[in-house]
């Protein structure tokens, strides 16, 4: 038989000397990993006795509800059911707005389509000889000599609205 070891003779005396008081974890030696376990509550203790008093009286405390406390409780309910239908009028809200966009993104494009057609006809059924002859033979025009071409410079915009004559440097 092997001679017992320093750590288990302080191991036991350890445990002698904590035998008088009420402990509820304990060691358990051996070739495995130290668990703690739990030791059963020997019953009517005072410390049961009391956590079960103290449990009572809370089970008490939540059992009991007083006009006040239902009244902010059905008025927080009814605001807590308004906010959340009124959330779901605006979202479905958004959700026909953007139906509504994309059917009109659609008409747009068809009627941009059929727009750059009918420019397209129209381009292409007038021939640009044509017109500058019926111009000159037929109104007379003349081409600009290079003294009457007057150059003039805007920042406002795409076009100019003359109201008296542009002035000669």
């Amino acid at each position: 038989m092997a001679a017992p070891r320093e750590s288990d003779n302080y191991r036991r005396r350890t445990a002698e000397q904590n035998s008088g008081r009420r402990l509820t974890n304990t060691y358990i030696d051996g070739n495995v990993v130290r668990r703690v376990e739990q030791m059963p509550q020997q019953p009517g203790t005072r410390q049961q006795r009391t956590t079960s008093a103290r449990a009572r009286r809370n089970r008490e405390k939540a059992l009991r509800m007083n006009l006040p406390y239902v009244v902010f409780l059905t008025a927080a309910s009814i605001a807590t059911v308004c906010v959340c239908v009124n959330f779901l009028k605006l979202q479905a809200q958004g959700i026909t707005y953007r139906n509504e966009i994309a059917v009109l993104e659609s008409r747009l494009s068809s009627m941009k389509l059929a727009n750059d057609n009918a420019y397209e006809n129209a381009i292409s059924s007038v021939s640009m000889e044509e017109v500058k002859e019926i111009a000159v033979n037929q109104l007379g025009m003349v081409y600009a000599n290079e003294g009457q071409v007057i150059t003039y410079s805007s920042q406002e915009g795409d076009y100019i609205r003359q109201y008296r004559e542009i002035p000669t440097e």
